[in-house]
């Protein structure tokens, strides 16, 4: 990792929820990557660690990723966070519209954008399939994958807003074409806490279809409308 670089990673709730924190040490700023389930240990341990917190960055909106009702979970999430810490959120375009009550503290973001966290530059990639803006997070080597991509799986397809074409458009062409050194740190842990990109495309059976007509054959054939 880059000198400097603040990256941590924590499981936390029951769906094994991974949550991160990245920042820069010399400046002590730092954002968190979907903050749920347990608000008041996140908090705790960006004042252990001395950190400040000046931003939230959402994969996507599900309620296990930013806070709400989910199967019998009231779940805590960014609105909790934010009465706490007041700061900007990032979400991506596609999502918009899905978290309510931030007003001006919400940022829409799209692919390609950047963020400098202290002197730490993120790049935000637009990985559609799972949910219309899901979003992976490029930071030093390494991709925050959320939903997308997990350690030989990918995110689900069958949920309202899913979109299996995309999905495979997001796998195969924007996240399969990084180096393969890439470090894949998931939004779940399904398998463990990481892999490389070069692993994925090796073993990861949803990256080694030969054509989107076979993926959609296993994943299903067409958009699933949100409701």
């Amino acid at each position: 990792m880059a000198e400097g670089l603040y990256l941590k990673q924590v499981e936390l709730g029951p769906m094994q929820n991974f949550v991160y924190l990245i920042g820069d040490q010399a400046t002590r700023e730092c954002v968190v990557v979907d903050p749920a389930w347990e608000i008041d240990g996140i908090a705790d341990l960006i004042a252990a660690d001395d950190m400040r917190l000046t931003g939230v960055l959402v994969t996507h909106t599900h309620q296990d990723h930013v806070g709400g009702h989910l199967f019998g979970h009231d779940i805590p999430g960014v609105a909790e966070l934010l009465a706490r810490h007041p700061t900007k959120v990032y979400v991506h375009r596609a999502e918009r519209e899905f978290l309510k009550g931030f007003g001006s503290d919400l940022v829409k973001v799209a692919g390609g954008d950047t963020l400098q966290v202290g002197a730490i530059p993120l790049t935000f990639v637009h990985t559609p399939g799972h949910t219309p803006g899901s979003q992976c997070f490029l930071v030093d080597g390494c991709l925050i994958s959320g939903d997308t991509l997990f350690i030989r799986s990918c995110g689900r397809t069958d949920l309202p807003g899913s979109d299996p074409s995309e999905m495979y458009v997001s796998l195969t062409q924007r996240l399969g074409a990084l180096p393969e050194e890439t470090v894949v740190l998931p939004g779940h842990n399904y398998g463990g806490s990481q892999t490389t990109i070069g692993a994925e495309k090796r073993q990861n059976p949803m990256m080694r279809f030969a054509s989107m007509t076979e993926f959609l054959q296993v994943m299903g054939g067409g958009r699933v409308g949100r409701t």
